[in-house]
């Protein structure tokens, strides 16, 4: 019978190897973004992905007898997709856990790593035990991340992606980098300018992620490892992409099982932190965007053509631009020119980009301002700039006023963006929770409760800005000379 033809719920009720061979293909889930080796676009063929992890279940699915088909996904979200049903596995440099063990099933190891230690040449901290006091590097979630929240005395800055941490290294943004070996060899000690200070702080392995009940997909997944280990498909695997073996000595650390995560107290002071620093970034980025958007909008209605032109050409460049590639580029890429924290760059990135939008709001209500205003102005012989000033500035800011609120609520919103360079808010202090306590319900409610506590206000004062400006009506600020 053709896959087609087969009752959904039957599929759903199918165990994970009945599924798999009714689908005639292994679904698996990765992340794009960790790039090489693992799983990334061919350079030579964009629509061909390659890596050592391709390669490996491209095997797993002849042993299997079906096809491989890749899903894209975020990898900090790869159990929660799992879970949902969106993909069938996950091989994407899925850590073996205890926690992870505790939600889903895993596999036989494929792949065996060390933690490695990556500091700047020349520097005297060599060792975690050195490093107190200090910032470390790592990936959210991984087992380097783990290692490190058990050495309390270390600030842990978290990254989405693997190369960001070294580049923050290089820059002295922080002291050190925990990660695989994998990540390490290829990322970190491939800059001159970094070095390796202890190559096997810990170990651990590349595991297989299955939902629960999939027990038999894998049993037959263990199997078909077992047999490409055998064969020595596995070691040509690993040769081909030049993957480090783990050396036959003790490591420095023992990662030790940690007690359960639950969602108490402390994890509730841990989001008003994170909401704290989302209000703080979204009323100082707003302070500085409103008076660059009034000077934009200045600058566009009055001032000489270049300068008109360069307020226009900035506008569309900011918002024709994701505020998300504008805050990688001011942190990033501007810094061997101007070399801001995090904080610092969150705070101006979003200040520039609403600019650009307030400018707008700026410019609708100047020209809303009825032009007997600006006549009645200079017949009492106000010049532009007075006139500016005591007349139309005063009626325009008032016209503005609730779009500008509006706005705000917007930018508390977008402030969840500045956890891509480090900034743990709101919205990323939730994701790290709900990865601790593996569960999305609880820390999702308090994070939406106290958007909506922050938001709430602000929408109300809104409201009520728009409405006394109805009442108020047209008033004039200045009457025409009789």
């Amino acid at each position: 019978m053709p896959i087609g033809a087969l009752p959904l719920a039957l599929l759903l009720a199918a165990s994970g190897l009945s599924r798999v061979r009714a689908h005639g293909e292994i679904r698996w889930g990765g992340d794009l973004q960790g790039g090489e080796p693992y799983v990334f676009r061919d350079p030579r063929d964009p629509d061909k992905l390659v890596g050592f992890e391709v390669d490996l279940v491209r095997a797993l699915a002849a042993k299997l007898g079906v096809r491989e088909r890749f899903f894209q996904n975020d990898w900090s979200n790869l159990v929660p997709s799992l879970e949902r049903g969106d993909f069938d596995i996950i091989v994407n440099g899925l850590e073996d856990t205890p926690a992870l063990r505790g939600r889903i099933l895993l596999s036989r190891p494929y792949f065996d790593f060390t933690e490695q230690l990556v500091v700047r040449r020349g520097s005297k901290l060599r060792t975690l035990d050195a490093l107190r006091g200090h910032r470390v590097g790592t990936l959210a979630s991984s087992l380097a991340h783990q290692i490190l929240r058990s050495k309390r005395a270390i600030e842990v800055v978290l990254y989405g992606g693997q190369e960001e941490p070294y580049r923050d290294l290089q820059l002295e943004r922080t002291d050190a980098v925990l990660l695989d070996s994998v990540i390490a060899q290829r990322y970190g000690l491939t800059k001159p300018d970094l070095e390796l200070a202890d190559a096997d702080v810990a170990r651990g392995s590349y595991v297989i992620g299955l939902r629960k009940g999939d027990s038999d997909l894998r049993d037959a997944l263990n199997a078909a490892l077992a047999k490409l280990d055998a064969d020595g498909e596995l070691r040509r695997i690993y040769t081909r992409w030049h993957l480090p073996e783990v050396p036959n000595t003790t490591p420095s650390i023992q990662v030790t099982t940690p007690p359960q995560a639950t969602f108490d107290r402390a994890q509730v002071m841990l989001f008003l932190v994170g909401a704290a620093v989302t209000l703080s970034i979204s009323l100082l980025s707003m302070a500085l965007a409103v008076p660059l958007g009034l000077i934009l909008a200045l600058a566009r209605l009055y001032g000489r053509a270049p300068v008109r032109w360069l307020a226009h050409a900035y506008i569309e460049l900011f918002r024709g631009t994701p505020v998300l590639l504008q805050l990688f580029i001011l942190y990033y890429g501007m810094a061997p020119i101007v070399h801001l924290s995090a904080l610092e760059a969150a705070i101006l990135g979003l200040a520039l980009n609403y600019g650009a939008y307030e400018a707008e709001v700026h410019r609708a209500a100047l020209l809303a301002v009825p032009a007997g205003q600006s006549e009645a102005a200079a017949a009492l012989g106000l010049s532009r700039w007075q006139s500016l000033r005591l007349v139309l500035l005063p009626q325009a800011l008032r016209t503005a006023l609730p779009a500008m609120t509006n706005d705000l609520i917007a930018l508390l919103k977008d402030s969840s963006l500045v956890s891509v360079i480090t900034v743990v808010e709101l919205t990323k202090q939730m994701t790290i929770t709900a990865v601790d306590v593996r569960s999305w319900a609880l820390p999702g409610a308090l994070c939406a409760t106290l958007y909506f506590a922050m938001s709430y206000p602000l929408a109300r004062l809104a409201a009520r800005l728009e409405a006394r400006l109805e009442a108020a009506g047209e008033e004039p600020v200045v009457a025409p000379a009789t």
